[in-house]
């Protein structure tokens, strides 16, 4: 199984970013696909994730200015990032599991993890 990040970048505060993570190796659309990030110095953290159904949850850092979706056709996961601030500046992980409802923000509920993408904001 290998996940794929990109699309992360160094922007002005203010600015959009589109994450994309491609999978392969596993059946897309049975598993749940998840952002998390790491910023440095701090623990990792839920950013945003989606079943297969669609249903969205986000973590409430980015509730409000980021979308995320998916493309089962193409086994592609985006989050769009919208007024970046300088706390986004992380690197942005995309992860893809089966956790159970009351998991779906927890890190260990993901099996499946990519190398990470640099996003950097600045103010």
């Amino acid at each position: 199984v290998q996940l794929q990040a990109s699309g992360g970048g160094s922007v002005q505060a203010g600015d959009s970013l589109r994450l994309f993570c491609v999978a392969s190796g596993l059946t897309f659309r049975n598993y749940v696909m998840g952002w998390f990030r790491q910023a440095p110095g701090k623990e990792r953290e839920f950013v945003a994730a989606i079943r297969s159904g669609h249903t969205t949850y986000y973590g409430d850092s980015v509730k409000g200015r980021s979308t995320i979706s998916r493309d089962n056709a193409k086994n592609t996961v985006y989050l769009q990032m919208n007024s970046l601030q300088s706390e986004d500046t992380a690197v942005y992980y995309c992860a893809a599991g089966v956790p159970i409802l009351s998991a779906t923000a927890t890190q260990t509920a993901y099996r499946y993890w990519g190398q990470g993408t640099q996003v950097t904001v600045s103010s």
